[in-house]
């Protein structure tokens, strides 16, 4: 493609969704609207569903976020489960990337996909480590995997919940939360709430738009 990529980005917290903008800002990417688990307004390319927190699989309906345009969906996570993948793919996304592909990787699969290609590119599969972006509780050490249970747990999950949310076995949550516990400085679920929404995990219902990139170039006339 000779122009850059419009994109919309997808997830419930600010700092998730930032963190990717920053991210793929390197890139021949425009990033032209940013917010919550919505209908996209903007005429993007791309869809980029970030899942950190969210539905996953067979209740995922990918159609709600491009009802009014032909935008592509595409799954951005550290969550590479095959049949998590192929329920993501069966449903109608375009491509599905992992967080630990670097954005050179993450800008060729998005021009591939624009097209017409459906592509998976799970990268590295040590998926509870490292991670482009950012996410809540980072700054204190927290994985991928361990602030999205935490973000799970301040939004009222039982840990069977979070497993079946996030697909992973109920003792593996057990485990993230007490490594997660152990970090944050606290035993109970309910300081792991309150720590929780007071760093990073409430998440926010804002829609950003920018008015620079809001409408699409028009194509140069040909000669």
């Amino acid at each position: 493609m000779t122009r850059p990529l419009r994109l919309a980005i997808v997830d419930d917290y600010p700092v998730v969704v930032a963190g990717v903008a920053s991210f793929l800002a390197e890139e021949r990417i425009h990033v032209v609207e940013t917010g919550t688990a919505l209908p996209v307004l903007s005429d993007v390319d791309i869809v980029l569903y970030d899942t950190f927190g969210q539905v996953q699989g067979r209740d995922l309906n990918l159609a709600d976020f491009v009802r009014h345009s032909g935008a592509k969906v595409v799954i951005y996570s550290w969550n590479l489960k095959p049949d998590l993948i192929d329920e993501a793919m069966a449903g109608g996304a375009s491509g599905y990337l992992s967080k630990v592909l670097t954005g050179p990787v993450i800008l060729g699969a998005l021009e591939r996909i624009m097209a017409g290609e459906a592509v998976i590119l799970v990268g590295d599969h040590e998926t509870s480590v490292g991670g482009a972006g950012d996410w809540p509780g980072r700054s204190v050490g927290l994985s991928p995997r361990e602030a999205e249970v935490l973000a799970l747990i301040a939004r009222g999950l039982s840990n069977r919940e979070i497993a079946e949310r996030a697909f992973v076995t109920t003792n593996s949550v057990k485990s993230y939360i007490r490594s997660a516990y152990r970090k944050i400085g606290v035993e109970r679920r309910t300081q792991a709430v309150i720590w929780a929404l007071a760093n990073g995990f409430l998440t926010d219902s804002s829609r950003t738009i920018d008015p620079a990139l809001h409408q699409r170039p028009q194509a140069s006339p040909k000669a």
